[in-house]
């Protein structure tokens, strides 16, 4: 019997409260306060009558308890029952209140919508920032205040929320329509967030509309200008392309013209002072040769038409190549040129000539910053499958702030006024992108006033090397100039007494 009666007053108190709409601790609170007023009124059935009968015939006791039990539990039912009922009228009375004080405040506009993208209210705090449509928009279809095109995207977002989505994002755009700006159109962005009953049918959809107007106009100009500056860097590759080679064929006229003159092939020069014109300009055409031909190299490295022709080779006779070449320039300046190679190094595959122009850039740019006395050494050796490069200088060394800047074309951290040395500053930028088409890696070590350590590491069996075909497939080229690595690997500064060691050999130009 008690369990009937409390199941019959959860169901009356359940439908009670599911008119009332009360929130789910409310409605707990009450229905556990009726099921213990329930179980009083069921032991007091009991209770009550006993008592009676002790003053009163059990003829009129028990009916007497009976009725008495019953008006004290309807009593007392009717008082909980009003407790609940006036706090929740007023809360439902103050709600719209605040949550229009609440939508006032919201940035932007805050729009709710039917399942059908009906306008049911408009609010925010920026509404007087939009155009007057929106403010007249309640009951209209939302979409026909959109941009043509971003009707799709907008209903696209009302349907996934249909289907099921908590949230949805639509980026839109609106006419004017006479607003106080000068642009065509406002640029925005809805957060949208759907509504649903316990059952989980949708009831509304709040949206959160933004002007991000301004950010957009910024990202434009911001894909403008990085058009444009791509525009023109393929323009300046294409320019030093097309001088470089313009420039190459009366070189090797003025080159071959000294040659001749220089030899006396067709008589003797009168005089030691025409011999040493001759020899400056041979020596001045032979570095702007140098200088055309590196700027040739680099604009097809930035162009990613650099091909590499790899082929196994002894490196210890490339750097012996290089240390021939600058053997000369190193004695005369008073510099001791060194070279340390492994015995057991062997074989590397790599493209050996622009290995030796890589070991040639950097000896040289290490014999030019070194002053006379010093010390100017190409290391090479193999860890595991890596061949290791390393040309260290005890020369004028690079500050830590300037370090970053190397490498960039045209770019010497010495100004134009102060440098004491010659150079277009081409240099470290071809040994950067040879070294990254190798897919090796550079690093630069360096103090002021101490010295330098740049070292290189390559795959010692080819195996980095991307051609230019499969770099096309791949949608990227080799990146040029490559960013130098903020920390470099320590390696210490040669000095003469460096020059002795167990595993290599070492030869003095």
């Amino acid at each position: 019997m008690m369990e009937k009666a409390i199941a019959l007053i959860d169901h009356a108190t359940g439908m009670w409260l599911s008119r009332m709409e009360e929130d789910a601790s409310a409605r707990a609170a009450t229905v556990h306060s009726l099921r213990r007023l329930v179980a009083l009124g069921i032991a007091a059935l009991f209770v009550v009558p006993a008592v009676f009968c002790l003053a009163f015939p059990v003829s009129v006791a028990l009916p007497l308890g009976v009725t008495t039990v019953f008006v004290v539990f309807l009593a007392a039912s009717a008082s909980l029952l009003a407790f609940h009922r006036p706090r929740k009228q007023e809360e439902a009375a103050a709600a719209p209140v605040e949550n229009t004080l609440l939508a006032s405040q919201v940035p932007g506009l805050l729009l709710f919508f039917d399942e059908h993208g009906v306008v049911k209210s408009v609010s925010g705090r920026d509404l007087l920032e939009f155009p007057v449509h929106f403010r007249n928009c309640t009951g209209h279809v939302f979409a026909e205040l959109v941009h043509v095109s971003d009707r799709i995207g907008l209903m696209q977002a009302f349907d996934a929320l249909r289907q099921g989505d908590n949230n949805a994002i639509a980026d839109l755009r609106f006419e004017n329509g006479g607003a106080l700006r000068q642009e065509q159109f406002i640029y925005a962005r809805m957060d949208m967030t759907a509504e649903r009953d316990r059952f989980g049918r949708l009831v509304r959809i709040v949206g959160q509309l933004r002007d991000v107007t301004e950010k957009e106009n910024l990202r434009h100009e911001a894909a403008r200008k990085t058009a444009e500056a791509e525009s023109a860097n393929d323009a300046k590759s294409r320019f030093l392309a097309a001088v470089s080679h313009e420039l190459r064929t009366p070189l090797n006229a003025v080159l071959g013209f000294s040659d001749i003159l220089a030899g006396e092939y067709f008589g003797k020069l009168e005089n030691d002072r025409q011999r040493e014109y001759v020899s400056l300009i041979r020596q001045s055409g032979a570095h702007l040769l140098s200088v055309v031909n590196t700027m040739l190299d680099m604009s097809k490295l930035e162009a990613g038409h650099y091909e590499l022709m790899m082929e196994p080779f002894r490196i210890g006779d490339a750097v012996s190549a290089c240390e021939g070449m600058l053997g000369l320039q190193a004695k005369q300046k008073g510099l001791t040129l060194t070279s340390r190679i492994q015995r057991d190094i062997g074989e590397v595959v790599a493209d050996q000539r622009a290995i030796q122009q890589v070991l040639i850039n950097l000896a040289g740019n290490a014999i030019k910053f070194t002053e006379s006395g010093g010390v100017v050494s190409m290391d090479a050796a193999l860890e595991g499958t890596t061949l290791k490069l390393t040309v260290s200088d005890t020369g004028i060394g690079i500050a830590e702030d300037k370090i970053a800047l190397l490498g960039q074309p045209f770019m010497q951290v010495q100004n134009e006024y102060s440098r004491r040395y010659e150079g277009t500053g081409l240099g470290l930028s071809l040994v950067k992108g040879l070294v990254e088409l190798h897919g090796g890696s550079f690093a630069i070590s360096s103090r002021a006033g101490e010295g330098t350590v740049v070292t290189i590491l390559l795959p010692a069996d080819g195996s980095g090397y991307v051609s230019a075909a499969d770099r096309d497939e791949a949608d990227g080229l080799v990146e040029f100039p490559p960013r130098l690595k903020q920390h470099a690997p320590s390696a210490e500064m040669m000095t003469k007494k460096d020059v002795a060691d167990g595993r290599a050999k070492a030869k003095i130009a």
